[in-house]
């Protein structure tokens, strides 16, 4: 150990302590706010159709309660990463946990549509700032090998099996309290993140540099309008001018970011990084998967509520297990990846994935959870616990210590982009479905409705059980096989793409190789 009095100026002596309490306290408070951060997208899903009810939301407008918080967390990635590089990783880490908790806040006391999407957007400002710096501080406190493959486990763990126990958290809120505790919830855990990591985190050498803010708004703005044409398509249709012209814009913007990158000294986004194969190829795996478990959580949420009539309680219990089974799937990985690499659990971990949404194809308005539910999500969790991890450790492998924290935003960026895009494709595929499965149940309907049920319906729009439960078990069967094509395409990356060389396996074993610090 180092007895230099200046205690910023050597960071990597004073947190590389493998096995040291105070590393364990630091994955701690770390891990709890990336759980925080993941915890929110699906903590908030339980609560949709309360949200739904209460402020007014259509069902394909309300995917933007989900849309609005990632994309501005995923478009905004790269530039929270870069902060924590050129500020101090501490420092930065601790204002986005604040400005989470504040956004959170004033989410919770969101009176309307407007007021409640304006909050979840500054939310995903906030995980954008924290989330990355959390990741590159793993990467900075714990040396490459054993110990850093461990706390790569747990995040990874924490980041795919967050969703689960956001799920049951935000069943218990809304059964409880109302919806509005879901997000009220953040408050009391950002603080005690914000106090905690000053007293266990030690804060990181800076490194100079300046932010590449065109880039990160010309990616944000870019993705918002990619992702709004297909929610509009979704509505209006694919020959909607509005929508047109929202494709159109998001080429330019996005032509755009894709030179300032090139021509920056800078770039929010190092494109050198994609020079590596294995970590071009993590990346496009990683949004392949965030779409299919966006879309998993999402669709699946509102068909156990609406059609097998789920309290949001129940629910949340419903979810328990993809918690347990990707924390089974993280740590096989974890254990075994120095000795097989990072391909077989990639390849092996998206067939799985592939196979359980297959599955949940099958479901109709005659399944239940245990015959039709279950089985396919824990076949999904498997794999995508198997996925995170491996994807991570390759993501991060053998990047300087000065560009970590660009790496992790550029990983989390994939994911949370990739989520949101791939969400709005598969909300257009349940919207298209869904619509046409409509056009055959309203004569239905009207065949044997009460003059009571035909009102309601004019004023809504909304066809009441059973004909409104196969219309919705009509459009999620659909954005599931689009879901399944995702996996598999993640799939068929990793075989073709991904070659583990004998130094990666050096450096995941903790040898020589391991790293360029």
């Amino acid at each position: 150990m180092t007895s230099s009095p200046k205690p910023t100026s050597s960071p990597q002596t004073t947190t590389r302590e493998p096995g040291g309490g105070g590393n364990a306290i630091a994955l701690l408070v770390i891990a709890s706010c990336q759980l925080m951060v993941v915890l929110d997208i699906t903590i908030v899903n339980i609560a949709l159709p309360d949200i739904q009810r209460s402020l007014d939301f259509s069902t394909t407008s309300l995917s933007w309660v989900v849309n609005a918080y990632t994309l501005t967390f995923g478009g905004l990635l790269l530039l929270g990463g870069r902060a924590g590089d050129i500020l101090g990783r501490r420092r930065v880490f601790i204002f986005g946990v604040l400005l989470f908790v504040l956004a959170s806040l004033l989410g919770g006391l969101a009176q309307n549509e407007a007021q409640l999407l304006g909050a979840r957007a500054l939310q995903g400002v906030g995980g954008a700032i924290a989330s990355p710096t959390a990741l590159s501080l793993i990467s900075t406190t714990f040396p490459e090998g054993p110990d850093r493959n461990r706390a790569f486990g747990v995040f990874a763990a924490v980041s795919a099996g967050g969703g689960a126990i956001g799920l049951l958290a935000g069943g218990v809120l809304v059964e409880w309290l109302n919806w509005r505790w879901v997000l009220f919830v953040n408050v009391p855990i950002g603080l005690l993140i914000a106090l905690a990591t000053p007293r266990y985190i030690k804060e990181s050498e800076r490194h100079p540099g300046r932010f590449d803010v065109t880039g990160a708004l010309t990616s944000t703005v870019g993705m918002v309008l990619l992702v709004y044409g297909f929610i509009r398509a979704a509505q209006e249709g694919w020959r909607d001018a509005l929508t047109l012209a929202s494709f159109a814009a998001a080429v330019v913007v996005l032509a755009v970011f894709v030179l300032v990158e090139r021509r920056s000294r800078q770039p929010i986004t190092p494109l050198h990084m994609f020079a590596d194969r294995n970590r071009a190829g993590t990346y496009g795996i990683m949004l392949c998967l965030a779409a299919a478990i966006f879309g998993m959580f999402f669709f699946l949420t509102l068909f156990v509520q609406n059609v097998l009539d789920f309290s949001p309680l129940a629910a949340g219990l419903a979810f328990l297990p993809v918690s347990a089974v990707i924390a089974i799937g993280a740590g096989l990985a974890s254990r075994f990846l120095p000795t097989f690499g990072p391909k077989p659990f990639m390849v092996v971990g998206a067939i799985l994935a592939a196979a359980g949404l297959a599955w949940l194809t099958l479901t109709d308005v005659h399944s239940t959870y245990a015959g039709s539910v279950l089985g396919p999500m824990l076949v999904f969790s498997l794999g995508m616990g198997m996925e995170f991890v491996s994807l991570t450790l390759m993501a991060l492998s053998n990047v300087q210590t000065e560009e970590t924290g660009a790496a992790s935003g550029l990983l989390n960026a994939t994911q949370q982009v990739g989520g949101s895009l791939g969400l709005s494709i598969l909300v257009t595929m349940f919207g298209t479905a869904s619509t046409n499965e409509a056009e055959k149940q309203i004569p239905l309907f009207l065949e044997q409705a009460t003059p009571a049920e035909r009102l309601q319906f004019q004023r809504t729009g909304q066809l009441p059980p059973p004909w409104g439960d196969e219309v919705l078990t009509a459009g999620v069967s659909a954005a599931f096989i689009m879901a399944a094509i995702f996996t598999a395409l993640a799939a068929l990356v990793a075989v073709v793409v991904i070659q583990v060389r004998p130094s990666d396996l050096e450096r995941l074993q903790g040898g020589s190789g391991a790293g360029p610090v």
